[in-house]
């Protein structure tokens, strides 16, 4: 066959194909005509039966004297039942009925099915759970009540399109009842399915002379056009793709930022990090590590995506932390693997150290998910940001977390200030209440503190004050607090200790003072002791101020009777002491006491 007879058979070829789809389609459209609106129709009328049985609910509630004892005692008092009575008259409902919880009809505008129960079984599986139940049916002309009312007469014979909805009334999320409405939709549904079918015809005949034009000017367009309409299709759905991506990185990460700057700790953070990282890099394995206090190590914090973090690195083993800047493995033709990446199989991977205020807080660490390499090299520079992000949160979190120790620390000491011991005071008095905790509190003084001022010079007098609090500060077990409220004065809060092992603990804590030696300069400072009062909570008090007034009164009785003592507030009575236990904090004797 010749070329020149190619492209006329190829149009003829086309024209059959069209001939054909356009046949098919008219087909297709007859049958959507005649078949398709009635089941739409229904769909509609039934959203429109729903929205207006709540409008005839709502009537029927609001115009009953009291609804819910209406449908708790199934009695209709006269006003009711008048009212009742009319609402056929007043609306498209021709006949309904009320129902109690249990299914039985206590009014009906067919008195005769007063008393009845509902058997069906989508009353108990679907009313009485609170949702509505609409059927559909057809029905005989003498099913209607008051059908002259509701139609004209020439309407009135042969069979009629009737709605049934089961409303229920619910109360404080409990089943009172449920009122059954019919209404005759015969005249509603024929109107909407001949607009409906005029509709399709309509759009059908648009559609026909639309899909014929775009045929003939599809099959008239050049093939280079359409190619290069093609390749600008392809080129804008790139782009398209490419910001809607870009779109949803941008928003992942300024919610990222937005929730890395509202946690409240370090470990509130990296869960936020965990799950955040799980949708921005799904085809990474990460996990993050941070300096600890010591600098000496970084502690793994969290991982996600499969991801395993080790408890502990060290700096030396990450080729990202020992060259300051992020490290690629995969990247080169000769790469080394991170101790801390051990056991490695080849996947590639990146290092990303945490800078925060020109310091490495920590590192990032992500990996290649299995069989997604090329999704994941492409990810560099957005991993990158959000390794920007989790740094600058990380320092504000250190931040805050130092300002707030600074806040309720004593600079000299490194004790609980005031401020912390009154909160911590009124917080643990309320969980006593609660829980019956037991809950006591020591205050303690230097005795003839203003001679080591006096004699000795204020820097002697500091360093005594940071031995006396070292020594308290050993003595605190898991839940007590130390406080230095300021100047020679301080105190100690024990929670959850008998009354016998407070008396203890603070006598262990005057012998330890006791046997403390401080050196200044090229001589041993004059021994130091204190004088302790002790208050028990409720015994001495109930409020914070109360306990302290106690604590110190019991304070000044042990100053007034020689120092160097303990003293309990008088009122309470004091648990019988068992022998003393060896001290487990400072030094046993003078002679055996360690230079501060």
């Amino acid at each position: 066959m010749s070329n020149k007879f190619k492209p006329l058979i190829h149009g003829k070829l086309r024209s059959l194909f069209l001939l054909v789809l356009l046949l098919g389609m008219a087909a297709g459209s007859i049958w959507a005509i005649v078949a398709v609106p009635t089941p739409v129709v229904d769909r509609m009328l039934e959203a429109d039966i729903r929205q207006e049985s709540q409008l005839w609910q709502r009537r029927v509630v609001l115009h009953l004297e009291d609804a819910e004892a209406t449908l708790e005692d199934g009695i209709i008092t006269p006003s009711d039942a008048k009212y009742l009575n009319l609402m056929p008259e007043a609306s498209d409902v021709y006949r309904f009925r009320l129902f109690n919880s249990d299914g039985m009809i206590f009014w009906s505008t067919r008195p005769e099915e007063i008393g009845e129960y509902e058997s069906r079984a989508y009353f108990d599986t679907i009313v009485a759970q609170g949702e509505t139940f609409y059927m559909h049916e057809t029905l005989p002309t003498s099913e209607i009540d008051g059908i002259l009312m509701h139609v004209g007469d020439s309407y009135a014979a042969g069979a009629r399109e009737v709605a049934q909805i089961y409303v229920p009334l619910m109360h404080n999320g409990h089943f009172d009842g449920a009122i059954e409405f019919f209404t005759d939709i015969t005249e509603r549904r024929d109107t909407f399915v001949n607009r409906a079918r005029l509709s399709l015809i309509v759009l059908t005949t648009i559609a026909f002379v639309a899909l014929s034009v775009a045929v003939y000017m599809t099959f008239s367009a050049n093939s280079m056009r359409m190619k290069q309409l093609n390749e600008r299709n392809e080129s804008e759905r790139a782009i398209l793709d490419e910001q809607l991506r870009l779109a949803r990185e941008v928003q992942l990460l300024g919610e990222l930022n937005e929730w890395l700057q509202s946690s409240r700790s370090l470990d509130e953070l990296f869960d936020m990090v965990a799950r955040f990282m799980t949708h921005i890099l799904p085809e990474a394995e990460g996990s993050v590590y941070v300096y600890s206090n010591s600098r000496d190590v970084l502690d793994g914090c969290a991982s996600w995506n499969g991801g395993t973090h080790k408890d502990h690195i060290h700096p030396e083993e990450c080729w990202g932390l020992r060259r300051g800047r992020t490290y690629e493995y995969g990247s080169s033709e000769i790469d080394f693997v991170c101790e801390h990446a051990e056991p490695h199989d080849g996947r590639s991977y990146y290092c990303f150290p945490i800078l925060a205020h020109g310091e490495t807080v920590g590192l990032m660490h992500l990996r290649a998910a299995q069989e997604k390499g090329d999704n994941f090299r492409e990810s560099k520079k957005l991993a990158q940001m959000c390794a920007e992000q989790i740094s600058m949160a990380i320092a504000n979190v250190q931040m805050r977390d130092q300002l707030h120790d600074q806040s309720v620390r004593d600079p000299l000491t490194g004790l609980f200030n005031r401020r912390h011991m009154n909160d911590s005071l009124r917080k643990l008095i309320n969980a006593s209440q609660n829980s019956g905790k037991k809950l006591s509190l020591i205050a303690l003084d230097v005795d003839h503190f203003k001679k080591f001022n006096d004699n000795h010079g204020h820097d002697a007098g500091d360093m005594v004050l940071r031995a006396v609090g070292s020594v308290l500060e050993q003595a605190c077990d898991v839940d007590d607090i130390a406080c230095r409220p300021g100047g020679e004065e301080f105190t100690l809060i024990v929670s959850g200790s008998s009354q016998e092992d407070v008396i203890t603990k603070a006598e262990l804590l005057r012998q330890a003072v006791e046997a403390i030696v401080v050196r200044y300069g090229e001589k041993s400072l004059p021994r130091i002791t204190i004088s302790l009062g002790v208050a028990h909570y409720p015994a001495h008090g109930t409020m914070p101020q109360d306990l302290l007034r106690a604590s110190d009164e019991a304070l000044y009785d042990a100053k007034a009777k020689g120092r160097n003592q303990v003293c309990i507030a008088s009122g309470a009575e004091v648990e019988p002491r068992a022998p003393q236990e060896k001290t487990q904090f400072g030094p046993e004797r003078p002679e055996d006491s360690a230079v501060a």
